[in-house]
Order: C-alpha cells, then sequence, then structure tokens
C-alpha cells in the first residue's frame, strides 16, 4: 500500500511538473522505474489514477492530470427543455451540453465532460463523455400500464430517463397511482428498469401532490416501526424522578409565543428588570435530548431526517407527534423539562452573566403572534392576557435594544418578504398573500439569537468539539458584479468592496432603501451571499455580525440543536471530558454538520417547489385575469414578473411585440419603441398557468 501511495504521488509530481500529457515510457524514465515488477506496478497505478478520474489518457496513450486536460469532473443540471449545464467546480461558467451530446446522463449526475468550445471565450461547450456516479437511484413519477409494462411518467421533466416496471415488481399499482420507483438496470441511452418500493397515493387524491414533491427530495412521511413503538412508550407527563437534579421554575412566570397553529412548542421565555437597571431574560428551550437518547431508533430516524418540513397545509415532522406536539412541547398549564439559557443584559444589550441549566418549567399561557402585535402594534390588550401586559412590554424595551445593538455591529437586514399560501380542506390554494412579521414575531427572534450565541460563545471557549452554524464571507467578485450592475442602474452605493464586512453590506442595503425596486435590488444582493450551513468548526456568521453562532433554540424541528443540546448535557450537566468522549464527537459532529445541511437544502428546496405548484394551481383559475406587478428578472427568454403577493411569471419574448435586444450586463430588453428594466411596473394578464409544470405565463398589456 505504501508503494502504491508513493508511486501515485510521484506520478501526479511528475505531470504537475511537465504541465502537458507524457506516454508511459516517459513517466517511467522520469521516476527512474527499470524492473519489470516496477513497471507492473506503474501500469496498475496509472489505471488506478484513470479510474479515480485523476489522469485523463489520450486515445494516443498519452497520460495528464486531469485538471490541465480538456476534460473536467462535473454535476448535470439538466433543463426540460432537452439541453443540460455541467457545474464544473473550478470553472466560473457552467459548460453547455446540447441534448445530442448527453449520453445518458441526467439530472445531478457526476459526469466527466469534454471541452468542445473554443478557448479563451466567455462561454463554454461541451460533451459528456461518460457518467462517473448517478445521483439517485429512487424517483417519483405516475404509473400506467400496457399489458404487463407498467411506465413510469417521471414528475421531474428535467430527468430525460423511461423506466420500466413489471407487474410483479408493481406492489399492485393500478394507472394513476404517483409511485416511488428504484432503478435496477439501465439500458441504451435514457432507458432503465425498476422496481416499485412505494405507493405514494392515486394523483388525484388531496395532498398527494405534496407528499409526491417530498418524496423526490427524500423526505419520509412515515417513521421506522422501531421509532414508533419507542414514541409509544414515551410517557404522557413528566416524571418525578425525571425532574431531580433540575432547577424548578414552574412558580415563574413564563409563557411561549407561536404562530396560530403551532403545536410543536420549542421555546418559552420569561423576563424581569432587575435593581442594577439590567434585564434578566430567560429562554427555556424543550429538552428533546432527555428523551431521544444517542443511537436509539428515535434517533436515528431524527438524524436521518435532519428538519421538520413545513409544506402549506402540513408537516412533516422531524419526531413523531407524540414527542413533537406531547412530552416535548412546552403546552401550556403542564410540567416539562428544558435546558435554560438566563442572561443578564445591561441596557446596551450586552450579555452581562449568564447561566445554562437543566429546568422544570411550567408555561403560564400559550399566546399567539397575531394577538402578542394586538398589543404591541395597537396597544389592545386581547382577553387572557391582561396579567402578562407588563412583561411583555417589558420584553419589548429590551427587543429593541438588542435589535440596535446588532444593527451597530452590522447585522444585515435583507427585509426578503415571504408568502403564505392559504388551502381548502382539499388542499386547493384558496388564497396567496404575504406572511406578516410584525414586532411579536421579531421579538422572539432577537431573544433566540441572543440565546443562540450565548450558547456557542460558551462552548467554544472551553475549547470543546461543537457544531456551529456558520455564514462564510461573500466572495469579492460577486459583490463586485453586483454594484458593477447597480451603478448601471444609475444608483451609487455607499461602501468600499475591499472592506467585506458585514456593516459594509449593511451600508449598501441602506443606500439603496428609498428606490422603487428596492425589494429586488435586496434579493439580488442576498443571492450573492453564501449560504449558511452547519460546520463543526466556529466560523462565525456574516449575516447575523456574529463572531460565535449556533442554532440551539428549536431541538423538536432541527436535529443541529438536538446534538447541541446532547452537547450540553455531556460536557456541562454529566461532565464528561475525556479523550474518548472528545473524539467520539470529534468524528461524528463532520458527519451531523454535513449531513444537516444537506437535508436543510433538500428541505428548502422541496418547500419552494411546492409553493411554485401551489401558485400555479391557484393562477389556473385566474387565467385572463390582470395584474401588477414588477420585472423581477431579466433573460434571454423574456422577463419574470413578480406579483405583489409574489406570485411569479414568465412574460416570453415570444409573446412580445417587435425585436427585444438582450442586454445581460444591465438585465435589460429593448426593443425601437420600448425598453423593459429590472425594477418596472406592469399590467399585465394571466395568458396560462400549469399545475403539473409548475409554470406560470403573463403577457404584458402596458407598462405603468
Amino acid at each position: 500500500m505504501k508503494l502504491v501511495n508513493f508511486m501515485k504521488e510521484k506520478i501526479i509530481e511528475v505531470l504537475n511538473r511537465a504541465n502537458k500529457a507524457l506516454s508511459f515510457e516517459e513517466i517511467m524514465e522520469c521516476i527512474y522505474i527499470s524492473s519489470k515488477e516496477d513497471m507492473q506496478a506503474l501500469k496498475m497505478t496509472l489505471d488506478a489514477l484513470e479510474k479515480e478520474f485523476i489522469l485523463y489518457r489520450s486515445n494516443k496513450d498519452r497520460y495528464m492530470l486531469l485538471k490541465n486536460s480538456p476534460l473536467k469532473k462535473g454535476i448535470v443540471r439538466a433543463n426540460k427543455r432537452g439541453f443540460a449545464f455541467v457545474d464544473v467546480e473550478d470553472m466560473d461558467e457552467d459548460v453547455y451540453i446540447n441534448k445530442d451530446n448527453l449520453n445518458g446522463a441526467i439530472q445531478d449526475d457526476v459526469v466527466l465532460v469534454e471541452i468542445t468550445s473554443a478557448k479563451n471565450i466567455e462561454k463554454y461547450e461541451g460533451r459528456i463523455l461518460k457518467v462517473i456516479e448517478r445521483s439517485k437511484d429512487t424517483y417519483v413519477g405516475e404509473i400506467h400500464f400496457h399489458n404487463d409494462k407498467g411506465m413510469i411518467t417521471l414528475d421531474d421533466k428535467k430527468v430525460n430517463l423511461n423506466i420500466e416496471v413489471s407487474r410483479k415488481n408493481s406492489l399492485n399499482a393500478v394507472d394513476g397511482h404517483k409511485v416511488l420507483v428504484k432503478v435496477t438496470s439501465y439500458y441504451g441511452k435514457n432507458n432503465a428498469r425498476g422496481e416499485i418500493i412505494k405507493i405514494i397515493g392515486h394523483k388525484n387524491d388531496p395532498g398527494i401532490d405534496i407528499l409526491s414533491i417530498a418524496y423526490k427530495y427524500d423526505i419520509n412521511d412515515t417513521f421506522s416501526d422501531e421509532a414508533m413503538e419507542q414514541a409509544q412508550q414515551m410517557p404522557n407527563e413528566v416524571c418525578e424522578k425525571d425532574k431531580k437534579g433540575r432547577v424548578d421554575l414552574t412558580d415563574q412566570v413564563i409563557f411561549t409565543i407561536d404562530g396560530d397553529d403551532t403545536k410543536d412548542i420549542d421555546d418559552a421565555i420569561g423576563i424581569e428588570k432587575l435593581a442594577n437597571g439590567n434585564y434578566k431574560l430567560g429562554v427555556h428551550i424543550a429538552d428533546v435530548s432527555y428523551y431521544v437518547k444517542e443511537g436509539d431508533p428515535l434517533d436515528n430516524d431524527a438524524m436521518q431526517r435532519g428538519t421538520s418540513v413545513y409544506l402549506v397545509d402540513r408537516v412533516i415532522p422531524m419526531l413523531p407527534h407524540e414527542l413533537s406536539n406531547g412530552i416535548c412541547s412546552l403546552n401550556p398549564n403542564v410540567e416539562r423539562l428544558a435546558i435554560s439559557c438566563v442572561m443578564e443584559i445591561d441596557p446596551k444589550g450586552k450579555v452581562v452573566n449568564y447561566d445554562i441549566f437543566e429546568s422544570v418549567i411550567k408555561s403560564r399561557i400559550q399566546m399567539t403572534y397575531k394577538k402578542v402585535n394586538k398589543f404591541l402594534e395597537e396597544n389592545i390588550v386581547v382577553e387572557g392576557y391582561e396579567e402578562f401586559t407588563s412583561h411583555l412590554a417589558l420584553m419589548q424595551e429590551l427587543a429593541e435594544i438588542l435589535r440596535k445593538m446588532k444593527n451597530d455591529r452590522g447585522e444585515i437586514n435583507f427585509d426578503v418578504d415571504e408568502a403564505k399560501i392559504l388551502v381548502d380542506e382539499n388542499c386547493h390554494p384558496t388564497e396567496i398573500t404575504l406572511r406578516n412579521r410584525g414586532k411579536g414575531e421579531m421579538l422572539i427572534e432577537d431573544f433566540m439569537i441572543a440565546a443562540n450565541e450565548c450558547i456557542a460563545q460558551h462552548i467554544y471557549h472551553m475549547g470543546l468539539p461543537f457544531i456551529y452554524r456558520v455564514h462564510e464571507y461573500p466572495k469579492e467578485e460577486k459583490i463586485r458584479n453586483y454594484l458593477n450592475f447597480v451603478s448601471l442602474l444609475g444608483y451609487q452605493t455607499i461602501g468600499n468592496i475591499k472592506d467585506l464586512r458585514p456593516k459594509t453590506i449593511q451600508k449598501i442595503l441602506e443606500s439603496l432603501k428609498d428606490k422603487p425596486e428596492y425589494k429586488i435590488l435586496s434579493s439580488l444582493l442576498l443571492r450573492s451571499m453564501q449560504k449558511a450551513v452547519y460546520k463543526p468548526e466556529n466560523l462565525g456568521h456574516y449575516g447575523l455580525a456574529s463572531q460565535y453562532y449556533t442554532h440551539f433554540t428549536s431541538p423538536i424541528r432541527r436535529y443541529p440543536d438536538t446534538t447541541v443540546h446532547r452537547l450540553l448535557r455531556t460536557y456541562l450537566f454529566q461532565h464528561k471530558l475525556d479523550n474518548q468522549t472528545i473524539h467520539h464527537w470529534q468524528e461524528k459532529l463532520v458527519f451531523i454538520a454535513e449531513h444537516s445541511s444537506q437535508m436543510e437544502r433538500a428541505s428548502v428546496e422541496c418547500e419552494r417547489e411546492v409553493e411554485d405548484m401551489k401558485m400555479a394551481e391557484y393562477m389556473e383559475n385566474h387565467i385572463g385575469e390582470e395584474f401588477e406587478g414588477m420585472i423581477s428578472s431579466v433573460t434571454n427568454f423574456g422577463m419574470f414578473v413578480e406579483l405583489d403577493n409574489l406570485i411569479e411569471g414568465l412574460v416570453s419574448i415570444k409573446d412580445m411585440k417587435g425585436f427585444y435586444h438582450f442586454d445581460e450586463k444591465a438585465m435589460t430588453l429593448t426593443s425601437d419603441k420600448m425598453k423593459y428594466s429590472l425594477g418596472d411596473r406592469l399590467l399585465i394578464r394571466v395568458l396560462r398557468a400549469s399545475k403539473e409544470e409548475k409554470i406560470i405565463d403573463f403577457e404584458i398589456i402596458k407598462k405603468l
């Protein structure tokens, strides 16, 4: 093994130095091989490096490093029109692949692509030579039988794959069933055989459309039998033995504030003003890890899911309802186990003292954002809230202090709206509005951020393995491109591109605040940022301008939070700091962070696709109607227009009268009579909409 590794290193070193293709004999001479045994070993090592796609061997049997060859390794991003792009990690531009050059590759496959376009151009074209790794082996689609052969029409139109299933491998599915099919073999370029592993339901049944999308993203709506058996054995109330060693806070005024329909209540809060003028804020979080032990069936299912997924009218929970709505939920007027982070905060928003401990709490009332906002915004006291108004007023006072403190240090508020989709009993959308984010929502967010920072900072300074929520600095080139675009719109921004501290981005946003297209510009700037992820290293949180950050406050619905609780119990309450424990978490946290980030991305993409589908379904009932909207994006094939309720549709260039020139840098479409730019207000008519294809098409009536 040592000889093989040594030879691999020497081959890579030689080819790196040569920076060109070398023959077998030339490589042999460079590493001074003469014996037959070493020649055979060299041949085997070259073959191995080729299979690992580290080397490329030409038709003339000359070897070069793949990174120096016309071949690249990348991921397929398919388009439902048939063509695709390959996303290559070390290239700024994607490689365009004509549909005739896909060579059987489909969406998300890892492939070997040959660059065929001329050198030194901005746009790359290529052809796929080989599929290195299939992205997945399960797909969602609708089955139809012809005699004894079932054909699957896949939901994902980007996946160009024909899958056939025999009746004996169909789980007795019938025409019209939405199914989860597993590919067992491939033949030809785009053909495969498979077997049905789950019948999701009939396509016409309410909610099956949403579940089908969930299964596409490997989000399972059922728990393992072992997990459900364990969940059903959970107690309905806190036992006396469970309270041993905990701080009893049941006599304190503690309550929860959540959405109207929330049943999985993670967090409760309490507050008081101290004699020295400081605030004592208690953030009490459901102690999920006390009931869900590491390695148990419930824990394994939760870790696999990574997060609860919220899809219009339903939740696919991370934990069974027996826990998420029962013993772990901080329901009112019952005792619940919690992990408390109690902070003393001065009038400038600085945490001057804190304590983290296991507790027992009893929430006095389950408040809702809507009713809390009535008091905080309109000074209207809702029935049942009378005895808590002084606490709410004090909380609002502290929240404003915390918000000012975060703003002063550079927290970035992109102020991006969210859509709220209301549906009837058959899951048909009846109304789409903007989700309200009032003072109550912001207050809870401020308090949760304070607790998350406090926990992260405490463990960081202990120097122990931990999982952080990190948001890294943006890439300078992306910010420069954004500022260049803004300048083309005629706007000057405040900020030094060389100084990419959060305060700079905050100033850029502030300088655009009064512009009519601010919402679009804010959204574009957000897309220029890195994505927040989980990592076992503390890299800070750029968007919050926070030096230390984690997720501690939602263990019912996020596995990283459950993990943070488990680490707090291990380190702070059980005092397990031996080498074996440290080593265990150093290894495990790498997987948990990566997998949780992956499942979070899947959840976000799933939620977005479900929203797109429901918006298209809603607009199917509004074809021919007129709406006002703003141009949110401009492309060479048309413009996307966003309505005031965030429904977005395409105005195809084919449906626009006259010839239009597309300016990619300025994002404009211009004809001899009209110019359309990002942020322009339009009156549009709904031309067509398709729930199945998740598309909405508009036509322009006039520019406003």
